[in-house]
């Protein structure tokens, strides 16, 4: 049987992640309150903004600022900016 959660960012009760996506209290607070949508939604936006900006993994700098996004995204009720060099698929 799956987990429900009232997802933050859609909004609704949805079906929750299966564990937190990463340690802390942060990756608690993401798997309490976002689903699964949510998370594939970022974990998308995420790809864009690493390709987009040509960010590394390992850049404490990058992490950062991922962190920073992915906050705004889930949890800010904005949406997170795109790059200006970004062009949507159509």
């Amino acid at each position: 049987m799956s987990r429900k959660v009232q997802c933050v960012k859609m909004g609704e009760e949805l079906e929750g992640l299966d564990f937190p996506p990463f340690p802390g209290s942060l990756g608690q607070k993401i798997f309490e309150n976002v689903s699964k949508e949510a998370w594939k939604q970022w974990l998308n936006q995420q790809t864009i903004l690493i390709n987009e900006y040509r960010l590394s993994s390992l850049d404490p700098k990058a992490q950062a600022f991922l962190k920073e996004e992915m906050q705004k995204f889930l949890f800010g009720g904005e949406e997170v900016e795109m790059p200006k060099e970004f062009n949507a698929p159509e």
